[in-house]
């Protein structure tokens, strides 16, 4: 490989060319040797195993969205909380005491959902 400051900028561009051309050959050989036989089958929408039915919009209701919205809050808490278990008799009281006071507030944030009737799938 080259050396010096413009070395390391041909190094890279020696492996980004390989990478695309890796990908686009791996994609034209896809195309060549894909087989091609559109049909009225092939073309309809596929949902689940069902017929589609209908238009394709449909309203959803705001508890949906406030239930995936309190998921992805407390699968946030689930990526905090492992790293802190693995280190955590490394890391000091302190940090215990932040965690303590980290999962209080989401307690409380999903009492309030409770209260209100979020997670009430209906």
């Amino acid at each position: 490989m080259p050396d010096g400051y413009f070395g390391s900028y041909l190094t890279l561009a020696i492996y980004s060319l390989a990478m695309i051309g890796l990908v686009g050959g791996t994609l034209g050989l896809n195309r060549l040797v894909s087989p091609k036989v559109p049909g009225k089958e092939k073309m309809t929408t596929y949902e689940s195993g069902v017929d589609p039915i209908g238009s394709g919009q449909s309203q959803t209701t705001i508890r949906y969205y406030m239930f995936a919205l309190l998921f992805v809050i407390f699968d946030v808490e689930a990526v905090f909380l492992f790293p802190w278990a693995v280190v955590f008799e490394e890391i000091g009281v302190f940090a215990f005491v932040e965690m303590m006071i980290f999962v209080a507030i989401l307690a409380l944030g999903l009492l309030y959902a409770w209260r209100k009737k979020v997670l009430d799938w209906i």
